[in-house]
């Protein structure tokens, strides 16, 4: 067996800490503290702008380029006083009144209200599609806006022809011309409304600062805007009070709700020394906190960024409406000059005016425009509102065509960190009494191996009651560490030690330690008095959401393979223990992107997900890099996607977004251009003959309808269920467990 590599996660040593002595019970020498000794067991590697502002739905409508320059409000308020204006245009309408049975008000001058109010409502009501239009025609880009205005232009055009009796046409069209620029503005707020809503994560991600911050100044607060923060200033968090800024913590302990960033409703405790990024809540202590970064600086700015990259970003789908919208316009025009000229040849020129108005109206790629676009913006909403965000939509877009997941094993599929898995003791020991004497041997050590064991003893009641204290503690470099506890000397260490010290493993717990180094665990003797009296397992831990995600994954029909530079048989026990599919062990760093093209040369579509930490050159080679357990860190250049959270499930979230968004969009984009080949002909009046004739203004209907189904059909993917919990549930069993264990806190998906 070759070497084992240990630089799948590097760690800083410990400053002052040079007593690593504890190893596993095998034949290897380590020596340096940074290891722990030999504890790190058969090559497991040890782990290693003003916020507020900047982001509307305007930023999103630029993804649908027809609305540059247009908000939601512009269109809403020319909708309502266009509407006013159209109520008398509709009731001085000859047609109207004759249809409905009344009387036309007549009065000097009522005959014009009409054609001055249908021009005001032209002019200002269609402001928005007849700039549009100029605009498309002028880059040479003809499109939905170019559609529209062509439409009211060429009845506002046969309007005052018919009103100043030039060319014999007998139209009364002032009252279609109303309603149908009523009805496109009425269409347009509403399709606005709709994709500001869907750019609702950046408002909630805007929403999660404070407005103010209690600053610390010569020992006393000072209530501040958030703005007037700067790095180096010290601000007091008070329990329920939300972080102002990222910085660290220089004083007190809390548990800390980071759900709005990770999509983890579990509290995280945090201390002195430690991060917090602006926006999470202080939920149960005061800490004073460290400003470290500020405004577009801050964590939480750059996940906005993000989001609003992701989507004002293209796709595939959306290339394809692109190209679909381009040629239905020609479609249109063509299909409005071709029943123009054929109306007028069947001697019908006031028919011909309305039917090629009808044509262009109902022919408009506006449902087509908004299919792929409002998609985007949900699909990138329900994204960050888990913890999923997407820097790249080629990344989600490809995650439904994924056939294997290659996970990085430490800090993945692991906790990182090791954690006591097994004790046992000699007889006359009981395992709380061990652990309690190895902790207080410990206790005055800060590596990670120690603090391990001080943990399990801490979680152990019997060990807690006894509530030993060590003293006199000392490090022996390549052997362990020793300390007087209870007024006896206990030490604890690996291999070395117990050579040096001419020991064996006593024969009463020599089979649980070889049951333990064979699947790879690090085993630490406990000495008392120079006598063995048990031995402890550390491991690092397999997350208890790896299971089902591996599991969930395989159901899915995606197969699961686990790359390590962990030794073979501490690779080959995780990936036995989890169900895996392929386990790639002992591969250095810089050759984990050679595995994941072994993976794609035979024919396999490839996510990988790992760390970040030394994983760039496998995410970037990979179709899609995914980034776990990066909190904050949100400029890993090399991922599509970053997760904010540790939980390998969340892989789930992003398959199932992936494949519902993607349908959504075909289900959009087949709705769009089949009712045009429907509607169209209709319009045309093909079926004049039978009395089946289309009005402007239903035209207008129908499109805005049409628009109206995309939209909700978008809408949709609300409702889908993205919480990991959830998605790796595989039996109604399993996701009643699921349910149960959500916290009434957690954040609604």
């Amino acid at each position: 067996m070759s070497t084992p590599h240990h630089h799948d996660h590097p760690r800083p040593a410990v400053p002052g800490h040079e007593h690593p002595g504890h190893g596993p019970e095998q034949p290897l020498d380590h020596h340096s503290h940074g290891r722990h000794a030999d504890a790190d067991t058969h090559g497991q590697a040890m782990p290693a702008d003003h916020p507020h502002s900047g982001f509307d739905e305007d930023h999103v409508v630029h993804a649908h380029g027809e609305h540059a320059g247009h908000s939601t409000a512009m269109f809403k308020n020319k909708f309502w006083l266009s509407l006013v204006l159209a109520v008398p245009v509709v009731i001085f309408s000859p047609m109207v009144g004759h249809l409905l049975g009344y009387h036309i008000p007549q009065f000097p001058g009522s005959a014009w209200i009409p054609p001055v109010l249908g021009t005001i409502i032209f002019f200002y009501g269609g402001m928005p599609f007849l700039k549009g239009g100029l605009t498309e025609l002028k880059s040479r880009q003809p499109g939905m806006m170019l559609l529209i205005a062509m439409a009211i232009t060429v009845a506002f055009l046969a309007s005052w022809v018919t009103t100043l009796g030039i060319g014999g046409f007998d139209l009364d069209f002032w009252w279609e011309l109303a309603l149908l620029v009523v009805i496109m503005l009425l269409g347009h707020w509403m399709e606005m409304r709709a994709l500001g809503a869907a750019s609702s994560a950046l408002d909630a991600l805007a929403a999660l600062l404070p407005d103010e911050a209690e600053k610390v100044l010569d020992g006393e607060t000072v209530t501040v805007a958030i703005h007037q923060l700067a790095v180096g200033d010290v601000v007091l968090v008070r329990s329920g009070a939300r972080v102002p800024a990222d910085g660290t913590i220089i004083g007190g302990s809390a548990e800390f709700d980071e759900s709005m960033i990770t999509g983890e409703s579990k509290a995280v405790s945090r201390t002195v020394g430690e991060a917090v990024v602006a926006g999470t809540v202080a939920t149960d202590n005061t800490v004073r906190v460290r400003v470290e970064a500020v405004g577009s600086d801050t964590a939480l700015a750059g996940i906005q960024r993000m989001v609003a990259d992701a989507q004002a970003s293209s796709s595939r789908a959306q290339a394809l409406a692109d190209r679909a919208a381009a040629w239905l316009f020609w479609f249109a025009l063509v299909a409005g000059l071709l029943t123009a000229i054929a109306w007028t040849l069947l001697g019908q020129p006031d028919d011909a005016v309305v039917r090629t108005v009808t044509v262009l109206v109902i022919a408009c790629p506006h449902a087509l425009g908004l299919a792929i676009p409002l998609v985007i913006a949900l699909s990138t909403e329900r994204a960050a509102k888990t913890g999923v965000l997407i820097k790249n939509r080629m990344a989600l877009e490809r995650m439904r065509t994924i056939d294997v997941v290659l996970f990085d094993k430490t800090g993945t599929l692991t906790e990182g960190a090791h954690a006591v898995t097994g004790a046992a003791a000699v007889p006359g020991t009981s395992e709380g009494e061990l652990l309690a004497f190895a902790a207080a041997a410990e206790a005055d050590s800060e590596h990670p191996v120690a603090r391990a064991i001080v943990q399990a003893a801490t979680a152990h009641p019997e060990a807690t009651r006894l509530g030993l204290r060590g003293t006199d503690f000392q490090s022996a470099t390549g052997r362990g560490v020793r300390a007087s506890v209870d007024g006896a000397e206990v030490m604890v260490g690996g291999p070395n030690m117990l050579r040096e010290l001419g020991l064996s493993t006593p024969a009463m717990i020599a089979a649980a330690t070889r049951e333990w180094t064979d699947r790879g665990a690090g085993v630490l003797h406990v000495l008392r008095e120079g006598t063995v009296i048990g031995a402890l397992a550390l491991e690092d831990q397999v997350r208890p959401e790896s299971r089902a995600a591996v599991r969930a994954l395989q159901d899915r029909g995606v197969k699961v393979a686990m790359i390590t530079g962990d030794a073979r048989q501490v690779a080959d026990a995780v990936g036995a223990d989890l169900g895996i599919d392929e386990v790639f062990a002992e591969v250095l760093p810089q050759d984990k992107d050679s595995k994941v093209t072994e993976l794609q040369s035979r024919g396999l579509t490839v996510a990988m997900v790992g760390d970040g930490v030394n994983d760039a050159p496998a995410l970037a080679r990979a179709e899609v890099g995914i980034a776990i357990g990066a909190g904050t860190d949100v400029a890993m250049e090399s991922a599509g996607v970053v997760l904010a959270g540790n939980d390998p499930r969340a892989v789930l979230s992003m398959i199932d977004l992936s494949r519902a968004s993607y349908t959504k969009m075909i289900q959009n984009l087949v709705w769009a251009t089949g009712y045009n080949i429907i509607a169209v002909p209709l319009a045309a009046g093909v079926l004049a003959p039978a009395g089946i004739v289309l009005s402007p203004a239903v035209g207008a209907v129908l499109m805005s309808v049409s628009t109206i189904v995309v939209a909700l059909n978008a809408q949709l993917l609300r409702r889908l269920d993205l919480d990991p919990a959830h998605l790796a549930a595989t039996d109604a069993e399993d996701r009643a467990a699921a349910l149960s264990k959500r916290p009434a806190t957690a954040p609604t998906h």
